[in-house]
């Protein structure tokens, strides 16, 4: 990898250029074979910044120069180094896989949890999307990001006395920040240009390494903006409504206009999140420009090659905007891109004619995409019945949204001990293949070893957490006295629980502060007693959330609590890490069904620790009683706090009754046989089941593969079948209305019926539509639905008998004949909706 020298403060000493190689790749940031060399030239600054580049920034230069002649270092550096190299240009799955493949694909996103080194994010979602780009260069599947350079990113957060959170805004100096500007071939500064109202917008475009993946990140403060256009991207979800398009309009158009300032060419275009829907529109309008074909036809062409991933649970939580100020910022921009701001509003609203209705970037991103997915089985069903009203008169079960449950990235999680366990039962290469064998090899691993682990690694949460609570509690004036006792909490022979999230009220994280002296009862237990880490931020503007954290706070101020609950403050990368690597429980107490998927109780899988979580998101799905804990019926109850109270009650039974008993119920040697055997179950079983292994291997086969292909189709050849999409479409419109049902006839046998039905389709030819036979789902099983063939022509124009003969199942009455519309390759009910049922 060359380094512009023009871009380092100094030059490397001789011999050490290698250190800028290593620094600018963020692959460090799961492969920790160089943490001993960064440490070894700046202990004390590794520890608290975690962020190579800015030890090259900070470093006297007479340190290098000691390093450069110190010859054991240099073979240290060059060793990673051609690691680092041949890491790079060895074959990946995607190139044993799919050797063929010419796959490229954006995964757009507005935030990227790739490092605390880099914090440009504030939570789950940014947390996915870094592991989802770590991943992607592990499996060597082609992957760009496409995101934004904050200049601020998400607050950094203390408490005061009281236990108010007080958000800092610490500035990113992307001179310290581990990316680097993008140049164009006459070397300047690569940027982007958007109109905005009355001006221009100049984007800066930046380039951050993730192994074999590049990550983009646009930046709006370039000296040729006015000031307030250079804080568009200075805060992560931040400011008003007007903002928030505009970081929007930055990722999606600007985003997709860095791809083509960078000659890239893509198959497949992917928005995590409604946020970047804007590049569905910008990717058309760029077809229109290479094709000459109209908008109508560029956008049914491209986008056969999007993909939406929605992660909200909550139709309240899609991004609305008002219709005046979509047409400020894109009034413009529709009409160049020759859809109209008309046109460019409906594809936004659920009624398209309603002009009062605000502009809804999840269904811009749904109408602009080929396939839509959820990120968990049971948000998949809930999904669908979010986009429900964009399909009316389909069945729920029918409304086109699949689902591929998220992953962790394992390597970015497990501790140095747990990377061991797993290397020497499992081998290194366990987390870049197919994961076959994991199971297996895992279950062959003595119980003494693994409690050893256990034990090993919740000393090391303590030595950590104690550090930090001590650096906590002196930032805001702590005696010293009070700081020398916070180093003596904890005790690595009591249970450890963690709990740490958004605090947030669906995340009801004060669910267990329901009966307080029940859990201090739980708590200060004299010979089976519990400890419990928390640690949370609440958005700078839910009141309700920082209520919770001073609730919280009060609450660990009571003596008898005191020793046995510690709330640690500033969540992020680096303290989730330390956490989930050792605790050894971990709770979650969500609403279902407003838990998505969640991913934080996965990364303790990968350590040993186990889960007690309510059957919401991934844990619906993973939760049986030999590998955790559960809570709740399955079943939803809104935000009823009658049943806020029977779940408390619940969480301190389980505890009570079941895990507590389970951990210290020991044998001879002193090991928790039940409690081993939940881990063993939990790690072999689980975490290859939750890794993003799974999870990427699953984008490509179900996802990636599919919208490559039938973006392929639909581009060819001029776009042609495009055309004749929507020339179909056009036809529809126009005669669908006329449609209708004559008489039905049902002949039924023992074991078969037949069915025949009159069909009048107006100037249809049949082949523009299928007639179905459809019965509604039972129990978990899918809809049954037989496709009817023409028998015959009626006798009168245009009107068909179609007839089938099905298996008597269920009873005849159960099935009802409809007509749905039908052209090989298109996505129904995705991009055409219309639909006719029989009345009976």
């Amino acid at each position: 990898m060359a380094i512009p020298t023009y871009y380092l403060l100094r030059p490397l000493p001789l011999g050490l250029e290698g250190l800028a190689e290593l620094a600018l790749d963020l692959r460090w940031s799961w492969s920790h074979a160089a943490d001993k060399l960064w440490e070894r030239i700046a202990p004390e600054l590794w520890s608290i910044t975690r962020n190579p580049w800015l030890i090259l920034q900070m470093v006297a230069r007479s340190r290098f120069e000691d390093l450069a002649a110190d010859p054991d270092f240099r073979k240290a550096m060059n060793d990673l180094v051609k690691a680092h190299r041949d890491a790079a240009r060895e074959t990946a799955w995607f190139q044993q896989a799919y050797s063929e493949s010419k796959l490229s694909v954006a995964y757009f996103s507005m935030e990227f949890g790739l490092s605390e080194a880099l914090p440009i994010y504030s939570g789950g979602l940014g947390i996915l999307a870094g592991d989802y780009l770590k991943t992607a260069s592990d499996l060597g599947i082609p992957v760009i990001g496409i995101g934004l350079l904050y200049q601020q990113g998400y607050f950094r957060q203390a408490l005061d006395a009281r236990g108010s959170q007080i958000e800092f805004y610490p500035y990113n100096d992307p001179n310290q920040l581990p990316v680097l500007p993008v140049r164009n071939p006459s070397d300047e500064w690569l940027r982007v240009m958007l109109n905005f109202p009355g001006r221009r917008l100049w984007l800066r475009v930046w380039e951050a390494k993730v192994g074999r993946v590049k990550l983009y990140l646009l930046d709006s403060n370039d000296p040729m903006n006015s000031p307030a256009d250079r804080g568009i991207t200075s805060e992560l979800y931040g400011g008003e409504p007007e903002l928030r398009l505009q970081q929007e309009i930055v990722l999606g158009i600007g985003g997709w206009r860095t791809l083509r300032a960078l000659s890239i060419e893509l198959e497949v275009c992917h928005l995590n999140e409604g946020h970047a829907a804007l590049a569905v529109i910008e990717r058309a309008r760029s077809f229109m420009e290479s094709s000459g074909q109209p908008f109508d036809i560029a956008l049914a062409a491209t986008r056969a090659g999007n993909i939406f991933t929605t992660h909200t649970p909550v139709e309240a939580g899609f991004d609305r905007f008002a219709p005046e100020i979509i047409s400020r910022y894109l009034g413009d921009y529709a009409d160049d891109a020759g859809i109209g701001l008309t046109d460019l509003l409906a594809l936004g609203r659920q009624e398209p004619a309603n002009v009062h209705e605000p502009f809804n970037m999840a269904y811009l991103a749904l109408r602009g995409s080929g396939i839509v997915n959820g990120v968990s089985r049971l948000h998949g069903e809930v999904s669908r019945r979010i986009f429900q009203p964009l399909f009316p008169r389909w069945p729920q079960c029918e409304v086109p949204v699949t689902n591929i449950t998220n992953g962790v990235h394992m390597p970015s999680w497990d501790s140095a001990a747990a990377d061991k366990l797993w290397s020497d039962a499992c081998g290194k290469g366990r987390w870049i293949g197919t994961m076959d064998t994991i199971m297996d090899d895992l279950k062959g691993i003595p119980d003494e070893a693994l409690w050893n682990f256990r034990m090993a690694e919740s000393k090391q949460l303590i030595r950590y957490v104690r550090e930090h609570l001590a650096r906590q509690l002196a930032s805001v004036g702590t005696s010293v006295q009070e700081i020398n006792q916070s180093r003596q909490l904890l005790d690595p022979d009591v249970l450890i629980i963690g709990f740490a999230r958004r605090f947030a009220s669906y995340k009801r994280s004060n669910l267990l502060l329901h009966d307080r002296e029940c859990l201090v009862r739980i708590l200060s237990h004299p010979t089976r007693p519990v400890q419990l880490i928390i640690a949370g931020k609440a958005h700078p503007h839910d009141e309700e959330g920082k209520a919770m954290i001073r609730e919280w706070s009060e609450f660990i101020l009571r003596p008898e609590v005191y020793p046995h609950v510690i709330f640690l403050t500033d969540y992020d990368m680096a303290l989730a890490e330390r956490l989930v690597q050792g605790v050894d429980l971990w709770i979650n107490t969500p609403r279902r069904p407003w838990e998505a998927c969640g991913t934080s109780g996965m990364k303790v899988l990968v350590n040993g620790g186990l889960n007690l979580s309510e059957r919401d998101g991934w844990w619906a799905e993973a939760y049986r009683p030999e590998v955790g804990w559960a809570i709740g019926d399955g079943q939803e109850h809104g935000d009823d706090p009658g049943w806020d109270a029977e779940e408390a009650q619940q969480l301190y039974q389980v505890l009570e009754q079941e895990i507590i008993p389970c951990f210290y119920d020991r044998d001879d040697n002193g090991i928790p046989r039940d409690w081993v055997a939940r881990m063993r179950m939990s790690m072999a079983e689980l975490t290859p089941q939750f890794s993003t292994n799974r999870m990427l291997r699953e984008y490509v086969d179900r996802l990636y593969l599919t919208a490559a292909q039938n973006y392929h189709k639909r581009t060819a050849d001029g776009a042609s079948e495009s055309v004749r999409l929507c020339h179909w479409r056009e036809l529809l419109e126009t005669h669908w209305q006329k449609l209708h049902f004559g008489r039905l006839d049902v002949q039924s046998g023992d074991e078969y019926y037949t069915v025949t039905v009159t069909v009048y389709l107006d100037e249809l030819d049949p082949k523009a539509v299928q007639v179905q036979l459809y019965a509604e789902p039972q129990s978990n099983e899918g809809s049954e639905i037989y496709v009817m063939e023409v028998a015959e022509a009626a006798g009168t124009a245009n009107s068909y008998l179609y007839r089938v003969r099905i298996p008597a199942l269920q009873p005849v009455e159960h099935y009802t004949p409809r007509i749905i519309p039908y052209f090989d390759g298109a996505a129904v009910p995705l991009e055409v909706r219309q639909i006719l049922w029989h009345e009976s």
